[in-house]
C-alpha cells in the first residue's frame, strides 16, 4: 500500500501558508448543498461543528452523553500550550514545535507537528475573545505556567478546570449553531456502524442509547471526533462511558489504524485504592510546577511523611533529571515512579504511590498563592480522600491516560478511505510516541476550529455533484443488519458472568504486559491470553435486557467486543516494534542507565495496520523523512 500524507512542499515554516493560497474552496451557497456527520461533541468534535455550520455546511452532531456539555474534554485540567513567548523566556513556534517532536521521541511528521505549534498562538486569541476566563497576571496579561518537557513558561490555564472552560466556549458556539438549526444535535446516540458506499465513507448507522432504536443517516462526509482507546485498561482517567467503537469500525472497514501502541500512563492520578474500583482520578500535571515527587529512602518506613526529615527523602526525578526535575516529560515520569514502586518505596496502604509534596512552595510563596492556582484539585483531593494536601502531600501514581496512536490520517486529517476525517485524540497526526502535557487541548481545538473546515473543502468541490445521498441504499440496510445481528448474539448469549468482570480482566493482562514496560514474552502471553478472554466473553458472558430499551449492559458488551480486539492490535504492535521510543519501552531495548533505547535505522516511521480479520493484521509502515530536524538522543538529564 502507497501513503500519500500530502504534505505541501516548501520550507516547514511555508507549509501551512502554501496549502492554504493552494487549496480548493467552496462558495457558501454550494456548501448548503453538502451534508457532514460529526462523531463526538468535545474540543474537537464542538469546534468542528460549529465551524462548519457557520461556514454554510448542513451538519449532525452525534454524542454518547445526555449533553455536549458531558463530553470528556471537559476533565482535562492543567492547560492549553501556546508559542505567545508572554514571558520573555526564549520561546518561539520553532522551540514549541521542536519540544513537541522530541517529547513524541522523533515518531511523528515533522509537518503536522509544526502547524500544531504554528497556528497555538492564535487558538489563545480565539478562545480569549470568546470569554474563556484564563488565568491573568496582576497587570492583566495572560498568565503563564510550565508542563513537562520543557524549559518555558507556555502553558495558558483556568486555574485547574482549563478543559471546562474551554469546552463550554465550544458548547456555546455550537449551541448558537443549534438554535440556528445550521447543526442537528443528537445527544445520546451512539454510532454502532460506518457505512461505505462505492468506497466513500457515505454515513452511519446510530443507536438511540434511551429507546434503543437504530436510525441512519448519510453525508458526503463523515468526521471522527471521538477521544481515545485508553479505556481498554479498564481503570483509566477516563469517564466510564468513554470508548473506542467508532474509530474501530471504521477501522474494521478499511481504514488504517496507526501507532496503537503509543498509549501515555500519566505520572500523576490518585492510585488504586481496591479490586472493585472503576474508574482511576487525574490531578493535573500542572501540579509539578510547585510539587516536588519523592518516596522515602527506605523499604520499611513507617514514620508519617511530616516526620520524615529531608536525608530520608529520594527526590528521584530532581536526582535523575536535573535540568528538568518534577517537570520531566509524563513517560519518563512515570516510568520513574514504577522503578521506585516496585523497589518496595512506594507509599500508602497498598504502597503503589509516590509523594508529591507541596510544603516548599507554600513555605516560598504561601498558601494564598497555591490555592489561587490549584485551589479547585486541592478542593477535589480533600474530598476524595480526606486528606488536606495543604498540611501533608498527596499521593499519587501512574494511570493510563491518552492515546497517541489513532487512525492514520493525511496532512488534511482524512484517513486512507476518502471522505473519512479523523481529529483531535482519535487520530495519530501529531504527538509521536509520547504526548507532552497541555498539547491535548490544543490538538483538539486546533483540528476542529482551524484546520479540518479547510482542508474537508478540498475534498467536497468533488461532491458538488453527488446530490442527496439516500439512505434506503443497500449498504444502509447491510450495515444496519450487522448491527441488529450483533446485538442479538449479545442479548440471546445465556451466559453467567457480567460484562464489567470481563473488562476487568483485560484491563489486567493490559496494564501488566502492554503499559509502562513491555518485554516479547509478555506481549506473546497478553496476544494469547486475550484471545482466550475473548472467546471465554463470548461463550459466558451475561448481557440482561432488550434491544430495543435503555440498557447500558448492552452497551458495555458491545464496546467491549471492540476494546478486545483493539487490546489485540496494541500488543501486536509493541510486539513488532523492537526499540524502545517515549510511552513504547521494551525492556530489551534500554541503555545502560534504564532510559528508552531508539532505534532509528529500523524503526523511524509510522506503523499503520490494516484489518483482515479477528487478530489478523497487515503492517504498512510510512517512513518518517525529517528533511528540517535531525533526531537526536532524547535526554532530560
Amino acid at each position: 500500500m502507497k501513503f500519500n500524507a500530502k504534505i505541501p512542499a516548501g520550507d516547514l515554516k511555508e507549509k501551512w501558508k502554501n496549502y492554504q493560497a493552494t487549496c480548493r474552496l467552496i462558495n457558501p451557497a454550494n456548501k448548503r448543498k453538502l451534508d457532514i456527520i460529526v462523531i463526538g461533541s468535545g474540543l474537537a468534535g464542538a469546534g468542528a461543528a460549529a465551524t462548519l455550520a457557520e461556514g454554510g455546511y448542513n451538519v449532525k452532531c452525534f454524542c454518547f452523553q445526555d449533553s455536549p456539555r458531558r463530553a470528556h474534554s471537559i476533565a482535562a485540567q492543567g492547560g492549553v500550550n501556546a508559542a505567545k513567548n508572554y514571558q520573555n523566556d526564549g520561546d518561539n513556534v520553532w522551540r514549541m514545535f521542536y519540544d513537541t517532536l522530541k517529547g513524541g521521541d522523533f515518531r511523528s511528521r515533522e509537518a503536522n507537528v509544526y502547524r500544531l505549534a504554528e497556528l497555538s498562538a492564535p487558538l489563545i486569541d480565539h478562545f480569549a475573545q470568546q470569554g474563556v476566563p484564563f488565568a491573568r497576571e496582576y497587570g492583566g496579561v495572560l498568565a503563564n505556567r510550565s508542563f513537562g518537557g520543557v524549559q518555558v513558561q507556555r502553558t495558558f490555564y483556568a486555574r485547574g478546570q482549563t478543559g471546562q472552560q474551554l469546552l463550554l466556549a465550544s458548547y456555546a458556539q455550537l449551541s448558537r449553531q443549534i438554535a440556528a438549526k445550521k447543526v442537528q444535535m443528537y445527544s445520546r446516540h451512539e454510532i454502532q456502524e460506518i457505512v461505505m458506499i462505492d468506497g466513500k465513507a457515505r454515513g452511519v448507522i446510530v443507536r438511540d442509547l434511551v429507546t434503543g432504536e437504530l436510525t441512519r443517516h448519510s453525508a458526503h462526509a463523515v468526521v471522527m471526533a471521538t477521544g481515545g482507546y485508553s479505556k481498554v485498561f479498564f481503570l483509566s482517567t477516563l469517564a466510564m462511558g468513554c470508548n473506542a467503537s467508532a474509530i474501530w469500525k471504521a477501522h474494521k472497514k478499511g481504514a488504517l489504524f496507526a501507532s496503537p501502541s503509543f498509549t501515555q500512563i500519566h505520572p500523576t492520578a490518585l492510585p488504586q485504592s481496591s479490586e472493585t474500583q472503576s474508574k482511576l482520578t487525574l490531578m493535573s500535571e500542572s501540579l509539578r510546577n510547585d510539587g516536588r515527587i519523592w518516596v522515602p529512602k527506605f523499604a520499611d518506613e513507617k514514620r508519617l511523611p511530616g516526620d520524615i526529615p529531608e536525608e530520608d527523602r529520594d527526590y528521584y526525578l530532581e536526582r535523575r533529571y536535573p535540568a528538568f526535575g518534577n517537570l520531566a516529560p509524563r513517560d519518563i515520569s512515570s516510568r520513574a515512579a514504577k522503578e521506585r514502586i516496585d523497589a518496595g518505596v512506594g507509599v500508602g496502604p497498598l504502597k503503589n504511590a509516590v509523594y508529591l509534596d507541596f510544603k516548599h512552595a507554600i513555605e516560598r510563596l504561601g498558601q494564598d498563592v497555591i490555592s489561587s492556582r490549584y485551589g479547585n484539585l486541592f478542593d477535589m483531593y480533600l474530598k476524595i480522600t480526606g486528606i488536606d494536601a495543604y498540611k501533608e502531600p498527596m499521593k499519587i501514581s501512574p494511570a493510563p491516560h491518552f492515546s497517541m496512536g489513532g487512525l492514520w490520517v493525511d496532512y488534511e486529517l482524512m484517513s486512507n478511505i476518502p471522505g473519512l476525517f479523523a481529529i483531535g485524540e482519535c487520530n495519530f497526526a501529531d504527538h509521536g510516541a509520547n504526548r507532552l502535557g497541555a498539547n491535548s487541548l490544543l490538538q483538539a481545538s486546533v483540528d476542529g476550529y482551524f484546520i479540518l473546515p479547510l482542508t474537508i473543502g478540498n475534498y467536497l468541490t468533488d461532491e458538488l455533484k453527488t446530490g442527496k445521498i439516500p439512505t434506503d441504499h443497500e449498504e444502509f440496510i447491510k450495515a444496519e443488519k450487522s448491527v441488529k445481528d450483533k446485538f442479538e448474539s449479545l442479548i440471546n448469549n445465556n451466559g453467567s458472568k457480567a460484562v464489567d468482570h470481563y473488562h476487568r480482566q483485560l484491563g489486567k493482562i493490559m496494564w501488566q504486559e502492554c503499559a509502562m514496560s513491555r518485554t516479547k514474552s509478555g506481549l506473546e502471553k497478553a496476544i494469547k491470553d486475550i484471545a482466550l478472554l475473548r472467546a471465554e466473553f463470548h461463550k459466558n458472558v451475561k448481557v440482561s435486557g432488550t434491544i430495543n430499551e435503555f440498557n447500558q449492559e448492552l452497551d458495555k458488551a458491545s464496546r467491549l467486543v471492540d476494546f478486545f480486539e483493539i487490546a489485540e492490535l496494541m500488543c501486536i504492535d509493541a510486539l513488532e516494534r523492537n526499540e524502545s521510543c517515549g510511552a513504547h519501552f521494551r525492556e530489551e531495548y534500554q541503555t545502560p542507565d534504564g532510559e528508552a533505547l531508539r532505534n532509528d535505522e529500523d524503526f523511524a516511521y509510522v506503523s499503520a495496520w490494516e484489518f483482515k480479520n479477528v487478530g489478523e493484521f497487515t503492517l504498512h509502515k510510512e517512513i518518517l523523512n525529517f528533511e528540517f530536524v535531525k533526531p537526536s538522543v532524547r535526554s532530560y538529564k
